[in-house]
């Protein structure tokens, strides 16, 4: 598959791994559709969907930045329609944005259990509700949700039930959309392997020990890249892993991706659900 002239509908595009996907696809000259709600610095972490869209340019596409909150119907509807009315349609939709935080149930409030949720699997249904008249118009369409495989086992629920039930959600959107849409679009999802070093990571959860334990946002923007080029009646109802899917384009060697440089893979800190 050409991206070029392909347009691609990114939540959450602002920063961190929505832009890396978001300018990976760009220089092969897609149009991004920069969905997010910064539209004004935020104190702590940086980017805005104008900045994001000077460095959609840079890298080679054209850029449509769109104020607007997954969560609601309304807003998601104008920036689909916006999108369209722009570029024509729209080919793929990558879910990206998310909410988290890492707490026990007596911890968390349900303010935060509900903004999880209605980001998390609320939006990625409504996102992907709302573009697939348009998708199933595509030459080659393509939804892919950033969440982990359905690992159902206490483990990976007992720390953040909360959120690994928000994450989760958007992975049972593949499941379900996948089997409901074979052969008309193709519903995979993409998780690390590793921690991602965003400014997320830096300012909230980890700080410089994790980031430097890391791999940088470019390994999921390159594995997004080989996914979307597929098929999308061959490539569908997928959990893939960022490293599995580069190992099966023949890139074995993954040293460029880690923050510090020379740092052994066995060094690198695990996902949260790997």
């Amino acid at each position: 598959m050409s991206f070029k002239n392909k347009t691609v509908f990114i939540t959450g595009a602002s920063r961190g791994i929505g832009l890396a996907i978001g300018k990976r696809l760009a220089r092969e000259g897609a149009n991004i559709v920069i969905f997010a709600k910064t539209a004004e610095p935020h104190p702590k972490l940086p980017g805005t969907i104008h900045t994001a869209a000077a460095e959609i340019v840079a890298a080679g596409g054209k850029a449509l930045p769109i104020v607007g909150d997954v969560r609601s119907e309304e807003s998601v509807q104008n920036a689909v329609n916006q999108a369209v009315a722009h570029f024509g349609g729209i080919d793929i939709l990558i879910n990206n944005a998310s909410a988290i935080q890492l707490t026990g149930t007596l911890e968390t409030d349900m303010k935060r259990y509900d903004l999880m949720h209605q980001i998390n699997t609320r939006g990625t249904y409504l996102c992907s509700k709302i573009c697939l008249p348009h998708l199933l118009k595509s030459e080659n369409p393509h939804v892919l949700n950033l969440s982990p495989p359905l690992n159902m086992e206490t483990r990976w629920f007992q720390n953040h039930v909360a959120y690994t039930m928000a994450k989760f959600g958007m992975s049972m959107c593949v499941l379900g959309m996948a089997g409901e849409y074979a052969g008309k679009v193709g519903f995979n999802a993409l998780w690390p392997r590793t921690v991602i070093a965003t400014a997320a990571v830096q300012n909230l959860l980890g700080g410089d020990y994790v980031v430097k334990h890391s791999r940088n946002s470019d390994i999921l923007a390159d594995a997004a890249y080989y996914i979307l080029k597929r098929n999308h009646t061959d490539c569908n109802g997928n959990f893939f892993i960022d490293d599995e899917v580069l190992r099966s384009e023949g890139i074995e060697d993954l040293a460029a991706y880690a923050v510090t440089k020379g740092m052994a893979d066995k060094d690198l800190l695990p996902d949260f659900f790997i």
